[in-house]
């Protein structure tokens, strides 16, 4: 199966099995934020090494204009539905980047995309 691995994918201990996947730029940003804010000099150290990892074995795909499209889409609906889009922003924008590549999006924490899981396929990792 293809998929879009979201951020809590990347850095879970377990590789998922029978996956074609792919990651969004956005993660990759989400992990380079990880390893600068860790305060823990062994911490830092073991996320180094998983983005070195991640960015070995991914080239990500980018933020377009028709991602955009679709973050503001996606944006719209959850303010709609009264939740807070700023506060997701990363999420939706990996949610976004799985719709327009047409791929279902796997996640460890489904529960961050339920406010729009009628318009993006997420499925929960396990």
């Amino acid at each position: 199966m293809r998929a879009l691995l979201d951020t809590s994918v990347l850095i879970s201990d377990q590789a998922p099995d029978d996956i074609e996947g792919a990651i969004s730029v956005a993660s990759l940003a989400e992990l380079h934020f990880g390893v600068l804010v860790a305060t823990d000099n062994d911490e830092r150290a073991r996320r180094t090494q998983r983005l070195g990892a991640v960015e070995a074995a991914f080239q990500p795909l980018p933020i377009t204009a028709e991602v955009a499209r679709e973050w503001g889409r996606l944006a719209a609906a959850v303010q709609a539905r009264g939740g807070k889009p700023r506060r997701r922003a990363v999420d939706l924008a990996i949610a976004a980047t799985a719709n327009t590549h047409g791929v279902a999006l796997l996640t460890h924490n489904a529960s961050d995309f339920a406010i729009i899981d009628d318009l993006t396929d997420v499925l929960a990792a396990d």
